[in-house]
């Protein structure tokens, strides 16, 4: 009986100590809650008022949450390593990447690690989602109950997949499963690609030279699937003053402005990520490998993954690798190979953030030799009248003589990086005579016309010197134009000219008129490409064709060696067989007259807008409402990118899914000014008035203002509240 009363005690104080721990984690909830005001304005965007800058990360994902609790999870679900957990065994392979380049304890590490200020702002991220849960207990995580401070070592940079995910998870899979990636098959995923909307986004800075203003403007204009991104305000006492774009789950603003600079990022060419193909020998019980005259040791690891199976949770334990190189992630004739990327986040982390306080060019240029912001370029302008382009961040030197497009030996260490280039060897520029610059993830070799930097000054790894139809048009569309204002550049960045199809359909009419035997239903439609303009509407047929010939060229075209779809598009409109030509249109046209009962279709009745619901994965349906819509497709060389989906059965029309999502220009002069766009709406929530609030604003092209400056913000406040406290 004694023995029972002491347990009974024991068992008491652990439940009282742990709820006294609980109470006390609420308590400083509550408290943190009191120094920070969220006021939405009436597109229900966030505008978060903090005393420092932890208060305001605080608030900031407390906001996030609000808006999209589901994206919010679903991005930590798959940087930490946990999708095969909600979505199945298929995504296991995707996990074990996760694993590969940095464990949960590694992430512990990191964040141990971490400069005091940079704890405080991830402690009050997992705080702000904690608090969030607790506040809402009506929300069901599908997985994450408790968010960690540790979390963002996983997702330091903006882009949710960076370059992680151009590790293949199939080649990992192959490697675990005994194949060998020379054998692997990627046909499927080039044809994926072929038809895939070109990923990416169009940056734009002009000076004052050239605007109406005298100040410069800056095009931020991000091309992601829709909803990828919340609009955001974050302001706190201790300098931080940031509007933009926040990938959801970030704690800072990663594409927007501040009341002096302003930052866009575009997809970058430079070479981050090379193969070395290790040398690998057992020595009793022990894997190692060979570096120069040495053997050295290869780490092993051990990772348990649980995966989703039916209603019950299974697990699978894998081993995995790494050499000085990185993880190994795949077998080629019989070698290992290992991956090499940066893989800094404490680094990357702090760079995000501290980009999001700059004042001037002189800052901004000595945010950039952190040198971690490694997949993207940086389009940039600021209130001192400066524009500057930055291609890449972070650049691994290494020894030209080798071909890095393969693995290399990795054995020899004269193939390793030699460190980092430098920003002051990167490809940049500052202030070119044109008086613009832009990169639309095209070549940097023509991102100022004729003051463009020169190919044979820099290393080939350090850019792919490749044009595509988004980087041509934008040229054309800058050079001799002067006098712009917000609205100017707001049109310009929707222009309607298409020149891919000016390059492809003059090919394709000149081979049917050289036909005998004209198909009259196919001549009419042939004789509206004739007299297009090339210019994209709601309105046109044209386009319509356009499209879907576009299209079936890239899908089905033959062509005499591997191309880009540039490269596709020219050959089709200049070299291909002209009877190839004229047959993929009938089919097309067939196509058209099975599917829709008439190829006769504005292209508006085709393209739509449509959401549904607040699904990650969106589906769609033609018996429900829908937009038309008049832009289209990036690859076509559009500025205004409209990628649409094809991987739903059921509608027979098409309805964009990525592209222009988040879109804003800017101007910087002694108060800054700004409009900007969302797909759709703020709130995922279907029930809120900005669900959908601005998705026929954003088929109108029809931009909203944005309050930047306290007095504006409190001009068109919709609900004032503190965390925890909203009605």
């Amino acid at each position: 009986m004694r023995y029972i009363s002491i347990l009974c005690f024991v068992l008491l104080f652990f439940s009282c100590k742990t709820e006294k721990s609980e109470l006390t984690d609420i308590e400083r909830w509550h408290s943190i809650a009191e120094n920070i005001t969220i006021i939405r304005d009436n597109f229900g965007v966030p505008h978060i008022y903090g005393k420092t800058d932890a208060d305001a990360v605080f608030g900031l994902l407390y906001a996030q949450c609000e808006d999209d609790f589901n994206r919010v999870e679903q991005n930590y679900i798959w940087a930490t390593g946990r999708l095969a957990e909600v979505e199945g065994k298929s995504a296991i392979y995707s996990d074990l990447r996760a694993k590969m380049f940095m464990t949960i304890d590694e992430a512990k590490e990191n964040y141990n690690k971490s400069p005091d200020w940079l704890k405080e702002l991830c402690n009050a991220f997992a705080d702000g989602i904690n608090y969030y849960l607790y506040t809402h207990p009506e929300v069901k995580p599908r997985l994450l109950t408790k968010f960690e401070p540790w979390m963002p070592m996983y997702f330091s940079e903006g882009s949710i997949g960076g370059d992680i995910e151009r590790v293949s998870t199939r080649k990992i899979k192959a490697f675990y499963e005994g194949g060998d990636s020379k054998l692997f098959d990627e046909t499927k995923s080039k044809k994926e690609q072929l038809e895939a909307e070109p990923s990416g986004s169009n940056g734009i800075a002009i000076s004052g030279k050239l605007t109406k203003s005298g100040n410069p403007i800056l095009l931020i204009n991000p091309h992601t699937s829709f909803f990828f991104r919340g609009e955001v305000h974050v302001v706190s006492e201790e300098g931080l003053n940031a509007y933009g774009a926040v990938t959801w789950g970030q704690f800072f603003v990663y594409q927007g402005f501040n009341e002096k600079t302003g930052w866009m990022h575009t997809s970058t060419y430079t070479d981050v990520i090379d193969e070395f193909e290790e040398d690998i020998v057992k020595v009793e019980d022990k894997l190692m490998y060979r570096y120069g005259e040495e053997l050295r040791e290869v780490k092993s690891f051990q990772t348990m993954l649980k995966y989703k199976d039916d209603d019950s949770i299974k697990t699978k334990t894998f081993p995995f690798y790494r050499t000085h190189h990185g993880p190994v992630t795949q077998s080629k004739n019989g070698k290992w190979i290992a991956t090499a990327m940066m893989w800094e986040p404490v680094k990357a982390l702090e760079q995000s953030y501290i980009r999001t306080k700059q004042d001037g060019y002189n800052g901004f240029r000595n945010m950039m030799d952190i040198k971690t912001n490694s997949s993207n370029n940086t389009v940039y302008a600021d209130a001192e009248g400066n524009i500057a382009y930055f291609h890449g961040n972070f650049i691994p030197k290494r020894d030209i003589s080798y071909n890095y497009k393969e693995p290399v030996d990795g054995s020899d260490p004269k193939t390793d990086w030699q460190g980092l280039h430098e920003v002051n060897e990167h490809i940049t520029l500052l202030n070119p005579k044109n008086g613009w610059l832009q990169n639309c993830n095209s070549t940097p070799f023509t991102a100022a016309a004729e003051n463009s930097p020169k190919v044979e000054d820099y290393p080939s790894y350090m850019s792919l010197n490749r044009e595509n139809f988004r980087g041509v048009h934008a040229i054309n569309l800058l050079t001799n134009n002067k006098d712009y204002t917000l609205d100017s550049v707001i049109k310009m960045a929707h222009d309607q000219y298409l020149p891919a199809f000016q390059a492809l359909l003059p090919g394709l009419v000149k081979a049917y008129y050289k036909q005998e035997d004209k198909n009259l239903e196919y001549q009419e439609a042939i004789d509206l490409l004739n007299k297009w303009d090339y210019m994209s509407s709601k309105e046109s047929v044209a386009m319509t064709l356009a499209h879907y010939y576009g299209l079936a060229i890239l899908r089905n075209g033959k062509r005499p060696k591997a191309m880009s779809s540039m490269e596709t598009l020219n050959y089709f409109g200049h070299e291909s067989p002209e009877i190839e030509r004229v047959l993929i249109f009938e089919r097309v046209i067939n196509y058209l007259n099975k599917t829709f009962g008439t190829w006769n279709l504005p292209w508006g009745e085709v393209n739509r807008y449509q959401r549904l619901n607040s699904d990650i994965k969106q589906k769609f349906d033609d018996n429900e409402p829908s937009i038309p819509v008049g832009f289209a497709s990036g690859r076509w060389g559009a500025l205004a990118a409209y990628g649409v989906s094809y991987t739903n059965p059921e509608a027979k029309k098409i309805y964009g899914t990525r592209g222009n999502s988040f879109v804003a220009v800017v101007e910087f002069g002694d108060k800054v000014k700004a409009k900007t766009m969302l797909a759709g709406g703020q709130s995922s929530d279907i029930d809120s008035p900005h669900f959908n609030d601005q998705a026929q604003a954003y088929a109108d092209i029809k931009f909203k203002d944005a309050p930047y400056y306290k007095e504006d913000v409190l001009k068109v406040a919709e609900e004032t509240y503190k965390p925890g406290q909203r009605q």
